[in-house]
């Protein structure tokens, strides 16, 4: 096998997990949104919680994409 093509598949083996952030950020708005349906008055308090879920989540698919970059263009 050519080392391009393995760099290729390498890389999209790295962005597997972003496949899992998606469910996993719909599995996170979907509980925000039937906590905040069923306690209207704790909005604020999940929104923060909420907020910053959402980033640590969106996190892994940034350091994933990252990786996979390097991958693909500097090894």
């Amino acid at each position: 096998m050519e080392l391009e093509a393995a760099k290729l598949i390498a890389g999209a083996i790295a962005l597997i997990p972003v496949a899992g952030v998606g469910v996993g950020l719909g599995i996170l708005f979907a509980s925000y949104n039937t906590a905040v349906g069923r306690n209207p008055s704790a909005q604020p308090i999940l929104e923060k919680k909420f907020f910053l879920t959402f980033a640590l989540t969106e996190a892994l698919a940034i350091f994933s994409l990252l990786i996979s970059l390097i991958i693909i263009f500097v090894l």
